[in-house]
C-alpha cells in the first residue's frame, strides 16, 4: 500500500455512540463505575467522558455542557462514551456482528486502578478477565446491557516489540488484586474523574476477517499490526499496537446488522481536513456509499457497523 493510501500518524479513535434500553442504569455503570463524567445530558442522550490528557482543553463538537452537568472548571472534554435512549430496540441475537468491546486506555497504572477499584466494587459481577499483552494491561467488564468494555494502560513503546512487521502481543493473566495492591493511591481515587481517560481503540465482531482486512486495511488506510489467521485483525495509524480490532469469535459467518441495541457509532479523528479529504476519495473509487456533511464522512462496513471519521477535536 502506498503511503498516500494510509491513514496519518496522528489518526485516533473517538467516542462511541451506543444505542441502550435502560438510559438511568447504562449511565450509572459509565459514571460511577468507570469514573467517567457527564459532559452532555439532553433528553435521550447522554455523553461521557474524561479530561484531555495534559489537563488542556480541547473543544469536541456536541460535547459543550447544555442543560446538563458543567464539570467543574470545564476541563473535562474528552467524550469516551454517548449513549442514545432507543427502548424501543431489542438486543441483537447471538452471533451478530457489533461491538466486541470499547476500551479505555489511562495515562498511568494508578489512574487506571482506580477505575478497576470502582467498577469491581461497584459492580463486581461485571468482570470478565485480565491480561498483561506485552504491550498494555488490561481488564474487562461487561456493562450492563451486555457491551464489552476494557480498561487499559499502554507501556511505553520502546519496550514494544515488533517481529517481521507485526507487534508481539500475548495474554499472560494479571491478578487484579496484586495490581491494586502495588498502583491503586487515595489519591488516584479521590480524583479519578478528573484525570485523563480516553477511547484508546475499538473491538468489533465481524463476519469475515479477510473482508475485514479488504475494508479496514485496503480501503479505509489502517496498516495490519497482527493476525490471528481467520480468528482476528488488528489494525493501527502511526505503528500503535492497534486502534481497531476484528474477531470471528463469536460471529463468523455474520451478515449485515439490523437496527439493535449496543453499537451505534464507531468514531475516527484523523489530524486535518486535507486527510479527511483523501479518506473520503479512496472510500468512494472503492464504490463505499459515504454521508458527507463538510465536517464528517460517515459510511457502513460490510456488517453495517455504523463508522463516522472526522477531523481531531470536531468529532
Amino acid at each position: 500500500m502506498n503511503s498516500q493510501d494510509l491513514l496519518a500518524a496522528d489518526t485516533g479513535m473517538g467516542a462511541v455512540t451506543l444505542r441502550v434500553a435502560d438510559l438511568d442504569a447504562m449511565t450509572a455503570f459509565y459514571r460511577d463505575g468507570v469514573r467517567l463524567t457527564v459532559l452532555v445530558q439532553e433528553g435521550a442522550r447522554v455523553v461521557l467522558g474524561r479530561p484531555a490528557a495534559g489537563g488542556g482543553a480541547v473543544p469536541v463538537a456536541g460535547a459543550v455542557p447544555t442543560g446538563g452537568a458543567v464539570p467543574a472548571g470545564g476541563a473535562l472534554d474528552v467524550p469516551v462514551v454517548v449513549l442514545e435512549h432507543e427502548p424501543a430496540l431489542r438486543h441483537a441475537s447471538p452471533g451478530q456482528a457489533g461491538l466486541f468491546h470499547t476500551a479505555v486506555v489511562f495515562d498511568d497504572r494508578a489512574d487506571l486502578a482506580a477505575a478497576l477499584y470502582s467498577v469491581a466494587t461497584r459492580y463486581p459481577q461485571s468482570f470478565t478477565g485480565s491480561a498483561d499483552h506485552l504491550v498494555s494491561n488490561a481488564f474487562y467488564f461487561t456493562d450492563p446491557e451486555g457491551n464489552g468494555v476494557e480498561l487499559y494502560w499502554d507501556r511505553d513503546r520502546t519496550e514494544w516489540s515488533w517481529t517481521h512487521g507485526s507487534i508481539d502481543m500475548d495474554t499472560v493473566y494479571i491478578d487484579p488484586n496484586a495490581f491494586l495492591q502495588e498502583h491503586l493511591t487515595a489519591e488516584a481515587l479521590e480524583h479519578a474523574d478528573a484525570r485523563p481517560g480516553r477511547v484508546g481503540h475499538v473491538h468489533l465482531s465481524v463476519g469475515d476477517v479477510a473482508a475485514a482486512k479488504a475494508f479496514y486495511v485496503d480501503t479505509l488506510g489502517f496498516a495490519t499490526t497482527a493476525a490471528m489467521g481467520s480468528q482476528a485483525l488488528f489494525v493501527s495509524a502511526g505503528g500503535y499496537h492497534h486502534h481497531m480490532a476484528m474477531n470471528t469469535w463469536n460471529s463468523r459467518g455474520a451478515g449485515r446488522r439490523q437496527q439493535a441495541l449496543g453499537l451505534g457509532l464507531v468514531r475516527i479523528e484523523v489530524p486535518a481536513v486535507d486527510d479527511l479529504g483523501a479518506l473520503t476519495t479512496r472510500m468512494r473509487d472503492a464504490g463505499v456509499q459515504t454521508a458527507d456533511d463538510g465536517r464528517t464522512v460517515a459510511f457502513d462496513d460490510p456488517w453495517a457497523n455504523r463508522i463516522e471519521v472526522t477531523t481531531a477535536g470536531r468529532g
